[in-house]
C-alpha cells in the first residue's frame, strides 16, 4: 500500500512503543486527523475513539519521522540530474528508510548544471507527493578549499563571489542550507549573507585552522557537514600544534554537526566520540546517500548521469574510481539509527531524536515537525526491532508500507 489515506476523518495507530520526546511509551497510541497529530496518548489510560480506523502495530516502534538534512540521491538517480524524475524517485526510495522529510543536496558542478538543478527542484516541490517530502535544498559547494575536495570535482572548485552567490540566492527560495570554506577570500562574507537570509551556513570541505572556525561561528556559520570528512584536524606547524575543523566541531556549542553512521565513513570509536562531545542534542545523523543507495553493488556516476564521475560500489562501500576517497554513501536514515544503536551504544530514543528532533531543529522546521506531539504534521515511521521500516506516514498519508495492512 502507498500513497494511501487511510481515512479522510482520520485514523489512529495503537499498540506500539511510541517515541515521544520526554519518554517511551510502551503500550503508546496516536491520533491522526487530517495532515496533523491530533493526540498522542498511553494504552492503559485512555480510550480509542468510537468508530475510528484503527492500525494495530503489534509492538512495533511509532517513530517521528526521518529528516535526512544531507542527501544526494537513490534508487539510480541524484540531485545533479536536474529532472522532476529525479527527485520523484529520491523521495520515493528515501521514504522506505524512514525519511518523511528530505534535503536534497548539490555537488559541486558548473554554474548552469546548478541553475538547472535550481529550476528542476521549483517543479518537483510543486509535483512530488508520493514519497518523502522535499523540504529545500542544500548546496555542498562550490566554495570548497581544494586541500579538502574528497570527492567533489575539482574542476569547479572557486572562493565565493558575491555577485555569483547573490544571484544564485535571488533566484529561488528554496535553499535551506549552504556548506562552504570558512577560510576561502570571502568565506565570511558568503556567511554573514548567509545568516541574513536564516539560511543554514555550514562549515564543509574546509582546510580552516580553530581560529577561523571561531570567526566563521562568530558571522553565523552554525553546522559542520559529515564531521571527519573532508576537512581539517590537528597539525603542527613550527612544533605547535593547532586544532582545525575536527576538533572545532567536538569543541564548540555553537556548532551542531552530523555524522554519516554508515558504519563505513566513520568507526565505532569515533561516532562514540562525536556523541561524547556534542551529546544527542548537537549531532545529526545523515545519510550523505549518492544514486547508489538501495541499489546493487556496480559502476555508477557521481553528479549528472550522462557526464558526472565515476564511482565504483563493493560491499557496502562507494569509492571514487581510483578508491582515493569515499563517494558519499549508499545507506537510509534507518540503517543509520540501527548503526548508532548496536555499534555506537546509544540508546534508541537519543539515536531516533539525532534522526528527526535534531536535523528539523538545524534547518529550522522543528516547529512543525520531527517529534510526536499534538499539533505536528503527521509525519512518522513505524519501525520493527531491528529498525527495519515497516511503514512510512507523511502528513497523513501513508507512503510506504512493507506489508497489508490491516484497518480495523
Amino acid at each position: 500500500m502507498a500513497d494511501s489515506l487511510i481515512d479522510e476523518n482520520g485514523f489512529c495507530l495503537v499498540n506500539g512503543k511510541l517515541v515521544t520526546p520526554h519518554r517511551i511509551i510502551d503500550k503508546g497510541g496516536i491520533e491522526i486527523r487530517g495532515q496533523s497529530i491530533f493526540r498522542v496518548f498511553d494504552m492503559a489510560n485512555s480510550n480509542i475513539p468510537e468508530g475510528a480506523k484503527v492500525i494495530d502495530v503489534h509492538g512495533a516502534i511509532i517513530s517521528p519521522g526521518f529528516v535526512d538534512i544531507h542527501v544526494h540521491g537513490g534508487g539510480g538517480s541524484e540531485t545533479m540530474d536536474g529532472t522532476v524524475e529525479a527527485f520523484c524517485t529520491m523521495s520515493q526510495v528515501h521514504a522506505r528508510g524512514g525519511a518523511t522529510a528530505i534535503v536534497p543536496s548539490t555537488l559541486t558542478a558548473s554554474t548552469e548544471q546548478l541553475y538547472a538543478v535550481l529550476h528542476a527542484f521549483e517543479e518537483a516541490k510543486k509535483k512530488v507527493n508520493t514519497g518523502a517530502r522535499l523540504l529545500g535544498l542544500h548546496l555542498e559547494g562550490p566554495y570548497f578549499s581544494s586541500e579538502q575536495s574528497g570527492a567533489q570535482d575539482l574542476r569547479y572548485l572557486k572562493n565565493p563571489d558575491p555577485e555569483e552567490y547573490l544571484s544564485i540566492l535571488n533566484c529561488t527560495e528554496n535553499i535551506l542550507r549552504v556548506s562552504a570554506a570558512p577560510e576561502l577570500p570571502g568565506g565570511l562574507e558568503l556567511g554573514r549573507e548567509l545568516r541574513r537570509r536564516n539560511i543554514v551556513a555550514s562549515i564543509g570541505h574546509s582546510n580552516a585552522t580553530y581560529d577561523q572556525v571561531i570567526k566563521a561561528v562568530e558571522v553565523g556559520y552554525t553546522h559542520v557537514t559529515h564531521l571527519y570528512s573532508g576537512m581539517s584536524g590537528v597539525k603542527r606547524e613550527n612544533c605547535f600544534r593547532i586544532a582545525g575543523v575536527i576538533e572545532s566541531g567536538l569543541l564548540l556549542d555553537d556548532l551542531t554537526v552530523e555524522a554519516i553512521a554508515d558504519g563505513r565513513h566513520l568507526p565505532p570509536s569515533l561516532l562514540k566520540l562525536i556523541y561524547k562531545c556534542k551529546g544527542p542534542d548537537r549531532m545529526v545523523l545523515c545519510t550523505d546517500a549518492i544514486r547508489a543507495a538501495s541499489m546493487p553493488d556496480g559502476e555508477y556516476s557521481m553528479g549528472h548521469k550522462d557526464g558526472g564521475r565515476k564511482i565504483i560500489v563493493h560491499d557496502g562501500v562507494a569509492w571514487l574510481a581510483d578508491r582515493s576517497a569515499f563517494a558519499g554513501s549508499i545507506a537510509t536514515m534507518n540503517m543509520l539509527v540501527k548503526n548508532m544503536v548496536e555499534i555506537a551504544g546509544v540508546s534508541p530514543a537519543n539515536a531516533i531524536k539525532m534522526a528527526s528532533t535534531i536535523p528539523a531543529r538545524v534547518i529550522g522546521q522543528d516547529d512543525r515537525m520531527g517529534c510526536l506531539a499534538k499539533g505536528k504534521d503527521a509525519d512518522l515511521v513505524i519501525l520493527d526491532n531491528d529498525f527495519s521500516v515497516l511503514m512510512t506516514v507523511v502528513q497523513g498519508r501513508i507512503v510506504y508500507s512493507k506489508s497489508q495492512i490491516t484497518v480495523c
